[in-house]
């Protein structure tokens, strides 16, 4: 188990830069049958990481509980400056004590890397993140620069995207909406080599398209967005929150009250664990005032699907009966009876059948194009 935990800690980076995360969930998955993680904080950190990224909150939260428990339970320990910089990022990623101390998380991580003659663009996005949601940008846009360049360099992919979509969301903020647009764009393009895709981006594509009048290009990349929200939650809440924003703007542009709503109502979740998100909360209220404003129609349809509904519907297209598609997702079989009885209706279907061809029709699931 030792053996193997060394290499998955000298191996994770370039693994991760692959887009190989299966592979990783595996090799983790082997560790923590064996507790071989708890005794590798830094593996602890990266599992952590990845959980956070692959939409698995309550599991990114478990080795987030681990990795402070290491940091700050034994006073006795060794100094381990690139762990504890590691542990830093995780903390500004998750961001589960409020912006200001995600800022102080972030400046800890950047001088510990830079001590130890590292430099992990992914330590500058969140320095970059904190500044933002403090209503600080001053030089904000440099830094997210000096993120993309960085990020580039090394191949780190997500990173680049993520930083390439903070710069899209700053410059629709300042009016410019081509260049809004052109960002986002590089940002989808940055991950094509890992096979990933970013939800944020699409909501801001979506956005501009509206923008600009194309109503066809926006309506995809809302499906697109449909298809990844379930990806993003509070265990990454700037993101999950930033993009639902302006998803929300979105469906009011389209006078989709239910889907709006829908995602106004993730967003009030997020915040309940996550209350601290800076400009963010003010951002939702001024929504939460807006939608409360509106009359117009609010019948339930595809673009009302909760998250825990989108994270279900693949799962309709499989052999696998309720109750075992209940154990495979820790989910009772009532829930998921309730949550594909939601879903059929949503999707004007009256069986599984049926709902499964009509979400293939959408693009929901893969299958025939949107």
């Amino acid at each position: 188990v030792d053996a193997a935990a060394r290499l998955a800690q000298s191996l994770w980076l370039p693994t991760d830069r692959q887009g190989r995360f299966v592979t990783l969930q595996r090799w983790f998955r082997w560790l923590d049958d064996r507790d071989g993680i708890a005794r590798y904080p830094l593996i602890a950190v990266w599992a952590a990481v990845l959980a956070a990224e692959t939409g698995r909150p309550a599991e990114a939260e478990r080795w987030a509980d681990i990795v402070d428990s290491w940091q700050y339970g034994d006073s006795s320990r060794p100094a381990d400056p690139v762990t504890e910089a590691w542990a830093g990022v995780l903390r500004a990623v998750m961001c589960r004590c409020g912006v200001e101390q995600m800022r102080t998380d972030a400046d800890e991580a950047v001088r510990k890397f830079t001590a130890a003659n590292t430099m992990m663009p992914v330590a500058l996005l969140c320095q970059a993140l904190a500044r933002i949601l403090s209503d600080d940008h001053d030089g904000s846009d440099a830094l997210l620069e000096d993120t993309v360049r960085i990020a580039e360099e090394v191949g780190g992919h997500e990173v680049q995207a993520d930083a390439l979509c903070e710069r899209s969301l700053l410059a629709m903020a300042n009016g410019d909406w081509s260049r809004a647009e052109t960002l986002a764009a590089q940002a989808r393009d940055a991950l094509r080599p890992i096979g990933m895709e970013t939800l944020l981006a699409s909501a801001v594509l979506a956005r501009a398209a509206v923008h600009r009048g194309d109503l066809t290009a926006a309506r995809r990349e809302l499906v697109s967005a449909q298809r990844l929200r379930p990806l993003l939650t509070y265990a990454i809440p700037h993101l999950a929150v930033q993009a639902r924003i302006q998803l929300i703007h979105v469906h009011l542009a389209f006078a989709d009250i239910a889907g709006a709503r829908t995602l106004l109502r993730e967003i009030e979740e997020i915040l309940k664990r996550r209350p601290g998100l800076g400009t963010l909360v003010d951002e939702a209220l001024e929504l939460r005032a807006r939608l409360s404003a509106e009359r117009g129609p609010a019948t339930p349809g595809m673009s009302s699907l909760t998250t825990a509904e989108l994270r279900v519907l693949p799962m309709l297209a499989t052999h696998l009966s309720f109750p075992e598609i209940g154990a495979e997702m820790f989910l009772s079989p009532h829930t998921v009876k309730s949550q594909a009885m939601s879903i059929y209706r949503k999707l004007g279907a009256s069986s599984r059948n049926q709902a499964v061809i009509r979400s293939r029709e959408l693009g929901l699931l893969e299958g025939i194009a949107p």
